[in-house]
């Protein structure tokens, strides 16, 4: 059973989104500390939980990469099922970078439950960063069952808004940019863009994301 760090709106809760660390830092990372208080006060409850190998790294354990990213659905799928019992009405999944790319491959599922109304990628891992002329990890997106938001820094390396300008996705995946963000949304220092103000727009967008798909 996962430990769930739970970040609840002050009102009713439009939806409930389970989010999923990134590759390298914690559930309890500035990042996603920043964007679950952003979430609830656009009205989203924010199920936080950790992957094995990272709740192992608080108990001195190993810190070696990640499995690949197909290996960590059953620990989505076991996090959903928990959720599940935890709390009422839809349900949204996502995650920061990896954890985005793992929900998305969950949502691909046959058996993924009718609350799941949606999921929700902070910074998809488009590429390895800065090799956009590697294989593109579309896959899990263009297999979703549900819609996808994606909220993506216009720089990002692991897909910059310019690179994304060349393909074509799915007409159930959307995205929406932040100004001048990197893969954690903070833009350069001349940009007028904030690294809250790209936070709060992310926020904003999957409220709105929430309230179409629900």
């Amino acid at each position: 059973m996962p430990d769930f760090l739970w970040t609840r709106p002050d009102t009713s809760a439009v939806a409930t989104l389970l989010l999923a660390h990134g590759a390298g830092a914690a559930m309890d990372s500035a990042f996603m500390n920043k964007l679950s208080a952003a979430l609830a006060a656009n009205g989203i409850a924010v199920a936080r939980f950790e992957f094995a190998y990272m709740a192992g790294r608080r108990t001195g354990g190993s810190k070696r990469p990640p499995p690949r990213a197909d290996k960590l659905i059953g620990e989505f799928q076991t996090a959903l099922q928990a959720l599940m019992s935890e709390s009422d009405g839809p349900i949204l999944i996502g995650g920061k970078s990896m954890g985005g790319r793992v929900a998305a491959m969950l949502a691909g599922g046959a058996s993924l439950p009718g609350r799941v109304k949606g999921v929700c990628c902070f910074g998809y891992p488009f590429h390895p960063t800065g090799k956009a002329e590697a294989d593109w990890r579309l896959e899990p997106l263009q297999g979703a069952k549900r819609r996808v938001l994606i909220c993506q820094g216009d720089r990002d390396p692991f897909g910059s808004r310019a690179e994304l300008d060349e393909i074509s996705l799915p007409e159930h995946v959307a995205i929406t940019y932040l100004e001048d963000g990197n893969h954690d949304f903070g833009p350069r220092g001349k940009s007028p863009a904030t690294l809250d103000g790209n936070i709060a727009e992310a926020a904003k967008a999957v409220a709105d994301f929430a309230g179409k798909v629900s």
